[in-house]
C-alpha cells in the first residue's frame, strides 16, 4: 500500500472515530514498524493513534505450527511475536486492565487495517522522569508490585478476549528461546569481523544453552510483557499501588517464566540499574510472593537473563549491521557487563566455557 493510500485509511478511521478535526503530532519512531501520533481534539482531549499496517511484517505463529513450520514462516513465527497486530494489543490490554493494572483504554479500533485510538498516558516514561530528578526506587518498586500482581493471578488463559477479536497467548517455548539466543551467533560476526562461528561452534552454543532453554520453557507459567523496561513504563502517580505503572508496547506478550520481565526491568539495556536497587526490587518481589523457592527462582533468573542479554546483543548487532542504526552501539557495553556478570554463576559454566573458547575477552565489552 502506498503512503498516500495509508494516509487515506488513517483519515477515514479518524473520521469514523469522530476525530476528523484532531490536531495530529507524529511521535519519534523506535525499532519496530509501528508509528504513533498524539491527537488533540478540539475540546483539548489528548489521545494516541497507533498505526501498524498488518502486512508490514512476516506473519505471527499459528498455535498449531510445528517448529519447522515456524522457521519456514519467518522470525515473528519463530519468536512468537505478534507481528504488531492491533488485535493482540487490544486483547492484552483488556486482560491487564481486568487485573487492575494500567494499560491504555482502546477508544476506537480498526483491527483489519491496523489502526487504534488509545488513551494517552502522557510522556512520563520512567527513564525520563528519573532523568528529571524523580527518585528511582519508588518507581522500580511499583513496577515490581505490578509484576507480582500479574504473576499472583496465576496461569493466564490460552486465549485472550479483546475488542478486536480473540488472540492466542502462546508459550515462550524452546524454539523461541533458542531462536532468540541464536541471533548472537548469527549477527555478531557481521558486526565484528574478529568473530567467526563455524558449524561446530554453533552446535556447542546450543548444547551449552540447552538447560537454560529447558528451564525457561518448563517454567512458563505467567503472562510476560516481554519488553518490560524503563522506556516502556509510564509513571501515573495519581493512581494507586500497582496501577501507578502505565504499561505500553505489550502486544508481544507470551506465557513465560516469571523472571523474564523482572530481569528485563532490572538488567536494562538502555539505562543502568544499580546492584543495590536490583537487590531491593527483588527483595520486594519475594516479599509479595512468599511461597516461591527463591534459590530456584534466582538460578532461572540468572540463566534467562544471560540468554536474553545474548539475544539483545544479537538484535542490536542486526540493527547496526543490517538496518543502519548505529545508535544501538551505545547499549552494547552495558549488555556485555550484564552478560559477563551472569556468566559467573556456577550453573552457567558450560556457557561461560563457550565464551572463553569462542569470544575473545577484548570483544566482550
Amino acid at each position: 500500500m502506498s503512503t498516500s493510500d495509508r494516509e487515506q485509511l488513517r483519515l477515514a478511521f479518524l473520521a469514523s472515530a469522530g476525530l476528523s478535526d484532531a490536531v495530529r503530532a507524529p511521535l519519534p519512531g523506535d525499532a519496530s514498524t509501528r508509528r504513533y501520533e498524539r491527537l488533540t481534539s478540539p475540546d483539548g482531549r489528548s489521545l494516541m493513534l497507533m498505526d501498524q499496517a498488518p502486512a508490514a511484517e512476516s506473519p505471527p505463529a499459528d498455535p498449531a505450527w510445528t517448529p519447522e513450520q515456524r522457521r519456514a514462516a519467518g522470525w515473528n513465527a519463530v519468536a512468537r511475536l505478534s507481528a504488531g497486530r492491533i488485535e493482540a494489543f487490544a486483547a492484552v490490554a483488556a486482560h491487564l486492565k481486568g487485573l487492575g493494572l494500567s494499560a491504555p483504554a482502546v477508544e476506537a479500533l480498526d483491527a483489519p487495517n491496523g489502526l487504534a485510538v488509545l488513551e494517552d498516558f502522557g510522556d512520563a516514561l520512567f527513564a525520563r522522569v528519573i532523568e528529571a530528578g524523580e527518585a528511582e526506587a519508588p518507581l522500580y518498586l511499583a513496577a515490581v508490585e505490578a509484576q507480582a500482581r500479574l504473576h499472583a493471578a496465576g496461569p493466564p488463559p490460552e486465549t485472550l478476549r479483546g475488542p478486536g477479536g480473540d488472540w492466542p497467548l502462546l508459550t515462550y517455548d524452546e524454539t523461541a528461546l533458542q531462536g532468540g539466543a541464536d541471533l548472537f551467533v548469527e549477527w555478531l560476526p557481521r558486526l565484528d569481523d574478529r568473530l567467526t562461528f563455524d558449524d561446530a561452534a554453533v552446535v556447542a552454543w546450543r548444547e551449552a544453552w540447552a538447560p537454560v532453554v529447558a528451564s525457561g520453557a518448563a517454567g512458563a507459567s505467567v503472562m510476560a510483557h516481554r519488553d518490560y523496561h524503563a522506556e516502556n513504563l509510564i509513571w501515573l502517580p495519581e493512581r494507586q499501588g500497582a496501577a501507578r505503572v502505565g504499561m505500553i508496547d505489550f502486544q508481544d506478550a507470551v506465557r513465560a517464566h516469571p523472571s523474564w520481565d523482572l530481569h528485563s526491568l532490572l538488567q536494562d539495556a538502555r539505562r543502568d540499574v544499580s546492584p543495590d536497587l536490583e537487590a531491593e526490587a527483588l527483595d520486594r518481589y519475594f516479599a509479595l510472593r512468599p511461597d516461591l523457592d527463591r534459590g530456584a527462582f534466582m538460578a532461572d533468573y540468572a540463566g534467562l537473563a544471560a540468554l536474553n542479554e545474548a539475544r539483545i546483543i544479537g538484535i542490536f548487532a542486526r540493527l547496526i549491521a543490517r538496518d543502519g542504526k548505529p545508535r544501538y552501539r551505545q547499549f552494547l557495553p552495558r549488555m556485555w557487563r550484564h552478560l559477563n556478570a551472569n556468566l559467573e554463576q556456577p550453573a552457567l559454566a558450560p556457557v561461560a566455557r563457550w565464551f572463553d573458547r569462542h569470544v575473545p575477552v577484548e570483544v566482550r565489552g
